[in-house]
């Protein structure tokens, strides 16, 4: 038989609606291919093949089937049910069926020979009356547990994606492994009938439950490399790809104030729009304070907040922005503030962010604010984290949402953190606050340490707090060395050309408010 090579169109995509799941695969399942779906037991192949087949009916009136060796069609429909899924008036209007071949309580032994033809011919028939695009089969592994011999049903598999290709529907076959990073299948013979292999992984890790999935291989196509997490949650499988986000965010000129005009002043007139904002300094030295002001700007201005609080409850905060004067209660009555407090050990980092962008879709806050972002390394590995964080600024800046993150320094005395070192590239702006020692008295500096796309001031400034918020004073003199927390004096020609600098400072500000008298006196 003669086949003509040159006429062939390359294999297309078809969408799953699956969140995340078109990125990693880079479009989706390769149309009228098999893809086998592999994990160890819980790892979520039964429910990521039937969101498949659901989303695909609902969202593209893509009809399909579920050929099921395990569970009854009825346990499967209401598993579902708790996530909204209506897969019965789906099974009505004959965009989903299911075909049962699940074991019945007294069903016999295999006696003599075996092969699929029967369930074949089943399928067949059923593809054809609601012209499927999309079958699953849930699970291979049933086969060999009921039937020994595994050279016959290899073929038989085989057979039946053959012919799965042959009526060109798309198809998803699952099967178990016995360990999350180990042979492929259990039986090590499925994934060589399959053109595509998708991997699930539920791995225990410092305690909790990390889900990754991995595309292994996809014939004919390109997909992500490696392992991307996901969760299960209310809404079905949600894949979070984080180490596979794309730069695409849209940029701004236009500038917000941070609460404090003096801080305005040392940022050239304030923070972009788009920018995400860190905040780093020893506890106690101001950083609640900073988040509070920054709000109660966008209240006040009329922009929606989410505050999102992670060492400290709601009471706790609402409570100390009133000893600032600012009413965060007034703010939540009037719809612009929302406050969201948990521990980070209450789930994953994967969990959070899921939560977290929820919070985001329902609100649609203008300024984002988290209390403190490095409270989150204590629950997760250094690689982790920094998912994390590169997750949830990426999602932010998608979304043209102004950022205020805080990290808490493990030295009173100031230093580098290790949030600082991981996430100091991500952010855009870099706010350090530090605690100095002057002649027995502990006192309070704040710099400017990075800031992009805009000049800024590079000088370390004292700053006050008081019932009325924060004060930035004047620049220190005659010290150095505060951001590496050990400060020292100046002596000699340096302190001189310090106290210089003061006395032009002084003049500076002088002539300015001289100018200002003669201009409200015209």
């Amino acid at each position: 038989m003669f086949i003509e090579f040159e006429n062939l169109e390359p294999i297309q995509k078809i969408p799953t609606g699956i969140e995340g799941f078109e990125h990693i695969t880079m479009g989706g399942l390769t149309e009228g291919r098999a893809t086998l779906l592999v994990g160890t037991s819980g790892s979520g192949k039964t429910l990521l093949a039937v969101e498949s087949l659901y989303r695909g009916a609902l969202q593209f009136n893509r009809p399909g089937i579920f050929v099921t060796f395990e569970e009854r069609p009825i346990d499967i429909v209401r598993n579902v049910k708790r996530l909204g899924w209506d897969l019965g008036t789906l099974i009505k209007e004959q965009k989903m069926l299911f075909v049962d071949v699940s074991p019945e309580p007294m069903q016999t032994k295999e006696i003599g020979k075996y092969d699929l033809s029967g369930l074949i011919a089943q399928i067949r028939y059923t593809v054809g009356r609601i012209n499927a695009k999309l079958v699953v089969l849930d699970s291979l592994g049933s086969l060999f547990g009921q039937y020994t011999d595994e050279t016959t049903l290899r073929y038989e598999i085989f057979r039946l994606t053959e012919v799965l290709k042959s009526m060109e529907v798309t198809s998803i076959l699952t099967a178990e492994r016995l360990e999350e990073y180990g042979p492929i299948s259990r039986h090590g013979i499925e994934e060589f009938v399959s053109d595509n292999v998708i991997i699930l992984r539920n791995v225990l890790h410092e305690e909790r439950i990390r889900r990754t999935i991995q595309v292994l291989k996809m014939r004919g196509h390109t997909h992500f490399k490696g392992e991307s997490p996901f969760t299960i949650d209310q809404n079905g499988v949600r894949i979070l790809p984080l180490s596979a986000m794309e730069l695409v965010q849209s940029s701004s000129n236009a500038r917000v104030s941070s609460g404090n005009d003096k801080l305005d002043q040392l940022t050239n007139g304030g923070i972009f729009r788009d920018s995400i904002l860190l905040v780093s300094g020893p506890t106690g030295c101001g950083k609640t304070l900073m988040c509070a002001t920054f709000a109660a700007d966008a209240c006040k201005n009329g922009e929606k907040v989410l505050l999102l609080g992670y060492e400290e409850s709601r009471e706790q905060l609402l409570r100390n922005a009133n000893s600032w004067g600012i009413d965060f209660g007034y703010w939540e009555k009037q719809g612009l503030l929302r406050i969201s407090c948990l521990y980070p050990e209450a789930m994953g980092l994967h969990e959070h962010l899921s939560l977290i962008r929820d919070e985001i879709a329902a609100f649609k806050p203008r300024r984002l604010v988290v209390d403190s972002v490095s409270s989150m390394e204590r629950v997760a590995s250094e690689r982790y984290f920094r998912e994390f964080v590169i997750g949830l600024t990426s999602h932010a800046k998608q979304q043209e949402i102004c950022s205020l993150f805080t990290s808490t320094t493990p030295n009173l005395s100031g230093g580098g953190s290790i949030t600082e070192a991981h996430i100091s590239t991500i952010t855009d702006i870099i706010i350090l606050l530090r605690y100095v020692e002057i002649a027995g008295v502990l006192r309070r500096g704040i710099v400017v340490m990075k800031m992009r796309g805009s000049k800024h001031d590079k000088e370390i400034y004292e700053f006050t707090i008081d019932d009325d918020g924060i004060h930035i004073g004047k620049p220190f003199v005659n010290v150095q060395n505060i951001v590496l927390g050990v400060p020292s004096f100046l002596d000699g020609v340096a302190g001189d050309l310090a106290k210089f600098r003061d006395m032009a400072n002084t003049l500076k500000e002088t002539t300015e408010i001289v100018k200002d008298s003669h201009k409200t006196e015209n």
